[in-house]
Formats: structure tokens, C-alpha cells, sequence
């Protein structure tokens, strides 16, 4: 399961989640930002990083480190995955070392630095922390272990979305379910779907063997509350304002086949325009399940066209 990048995600919806795991949160915790920067000579990036306002003078710059597996590299967003068993019994020589570097280079940008490691549970940290025990003794670093934060249902939404990451896939599916029905009960419609795709993603990479419709059956929702459904439909509605809706909704699908896919040769894009409204809308919909372009042709015969 790619907890690293759901975990990105999670933390560019909602840069002010990683302040609920802090028992001290900045005063000014609504207005940090989520990024990734670099460090110059020797060059490389850190990509969890919560940058104060520069507007408010010098603040604190937070360093996020996710780590969910010993066998497996979890620097947020990094495709990096060479070394990985040194990586991992090395975690906090690399996150202390590239922070202070950074902290170093950047000295008049902020008065201070902290450092979060997230962990599902404490079996998965690193062995000898003794070289560090400074740092994880101070009020510096704060290490924060999931199962250990309580019932998923008492958290507060954003961290119970974490939290879901970490529920055994039996329990999963009533979790999210409940998840989804809390999100439609304290969640303003415009900014629950944010929310409703979160959920959906985080199963999808729960259940990789599933499609993403078996999975929404799973859940009791449809594509019509994601943000994916939403966006076809906003595309087809400016669309629709320069030439007829038929034409229009061919036209959306060759361009969103061609973004999933590449190009479309002509005997593809031609038979498109000749499909009645219905099937079209039939088809936005299908598409998302497509694994390659092979797929228009099968699903064309299949309908009778």
C-alpha cells in the first residue's frame, strides 16, 4: 500500500493536520503551507515540510517523516527506494542531518525547528536510538504513533483518515463507511468531497486487486460523489457551450483517453462521433476503469456499436 504518497495527499488537503498530532501547535498553525524544498551543496530534497508565512517574520519550520514498513523508504512524495535497510535503521541520522542542513542554510528565515515522525505503531522504529537520544528526550522532535492515538471514531476526521491507512482490511470497509457518513454530517457539501475522494483513494490502495468501482460498490457511494465524476462534468459543461452536446462529449472523452493513454488514431476518434448521447455518458463513466486503450474497442462491441 503506498501509505508515502496518501499520506502527501493528505497533508496537501490539509496542511493544519500534522498541528493536531502536536500537543503545542503553532499559534499560527492555519497558515502554514505544505512543500517540498532543496538544499544546495551537496544537493537534495526534503519533501515533508511545513514552511511558516513569510509574511509573519521568522517562524518554525516543520520536517514530516512517514515510516509505515522497516523493509521500505517512506520519505514523503520521494521516489527514492535504493539502500533501503540502511534507510530505514538510519532514519533519524538522515532526517536530523538534512534538517539541520537545512535549518543551517535557511537561519534567517525561521527562529526554530521541529522535526514529526509518523509510525503505525512503535515495533516499526528504528532499532538503536541511543546516538539520538538527546533530540528524541526534547520537546524537538515528536514521534507519533498511530495505534496509539485511540479509537478512530473519537479522532477528529482528518486524523481518523490517517488512521484509516493503518485498519486491517477486514475492519476496513465499516470504517470507511462510517467515515463517509460522518464527512456527509459535520462537512459543508462543497468541502466534503475532498474528503469522499480521500477515503476512496485510501481504499483503492488498500484493495489494489479491486477496481475503483468495486470498491465504491463496497462503500455504498457512486462516481458521482467524487471528484473525478465532478470533474468530467464541469469539462463537458464548458464544452458544451462552444458546439452541440454530442459532439461535445466525444470530444471529452478523446481528451480524457488521450491524457490517461497517449494519442488516439483516427479509426479510434472517428466511430465517437457517431455514438448516441446516452452511450457517451455510459462511456465517461466506463473509461475510468480502463487499463489501456484496447480497452474503447472491447467495450464498444460489447454495447453494439
Amino acid at each position: 500500500m503506498r501509505r508515502d504518497s496518501i499520506f502527501y495527499k493528505l497533508f496537501q488537503q490539509s496542511p493544519t493536520l500534522l498541528f493536531e498530532l502536536l500537543t503545542n501547535p503553532p499559534i499560527n498553525a492555519d497558515t502554514y503551507r505544505f512543500d517540498s524544498v532543496a538544499v544546495k551543496e551537496p544537493k537534495f530534497e526534503i519533501d515533508g515540510v511545513f514552511l511558516p508565512p513569510e509574511s509573519a517574520g521568522a517562524g518554525i519550520v516543520y520536517f514530516c517523516e512517514v515510516q509505515f514498513q522497516k523493509a521500505e523508504s517512506a520519505v514523503l512524495g520521494s521516489p527514492q527506494v535504493e539502500q533501503l535497510s540502511k534507510t530505514d535503521e538510519q532514519l533519524y541520522e538522515r532526517v536530523f542531518a538534512e534538517s539541520s542542513l537545512y535549518f543551517y542554510r535557511n537561519r534567517a528565515r525561521f527562529s526554530d525547528w521541529q522535526a514529526v515522525i509518523i509510525y503505525p505503531s512503535r515495533s516499526i522504529e528504528q532499532n538503536d536510538i541511543h546516538p539520538h537520544r538527546g533530540f528524541l528526550n526534547s520537546a524537538q522532535v515528536h514521534r507519533v504513533y498511530l495505534d496509539e492515538l485511540g479509537d478512530i471514531r473519537q479522532l477528529p476526521l482528518w486524523v481518523a483518515l490517517m488512521m484509516l491507512t493503518t485498519v486491517e482490511s477486514e475492519q476496513a470497509p465499516e470504517e470507511a463507511r462510517y467515515l463517509l457518513e460522518r464527512t456527509s454530517q459535520e462537512v459543508p457539501e462543497g468541502a466534503s468531497r475532498a474528503i469522499i475522494e480521500m477515503i476512496t483513494t485510501i481504499m483503492v490502495y488498500k484493495f489494489e486487486k479491486l477496481s475503483r468501482a468495486e470498491v465504491e460498490s463496497m462503500l455504498g457511494i457512486t462516481l458521482k460523489e467524487t471528484r473525478v465524476y465532478q470533474e468530467i462534468k464541469e469539462e463537458g459543461r464548458e464544452e458544451g457551450r462552444e458546439e452541440g452536446r454530442r459532439e461535445e462529449a466525444a470530444n471529452l472523452i478523446i481528451r480524457l483517453l488521450t491524457k490517461r493513454f497517449g494519442e488516439l488514431s483516427g479509426e479510434m476518434r472517428s466511430p465517437l462521433f457517431d455514438l448516441p448521447l446516452p452511450v457517451l455518458e455510459d462511456l465517461s463513466e466506463a473509461l475510468l476503469d480502463f487499463t489501456s486503450l484496447a480497452d474503447l474497442p472491447t467495450w464498444l462491441e460489447a454495447v453494439g456499436n
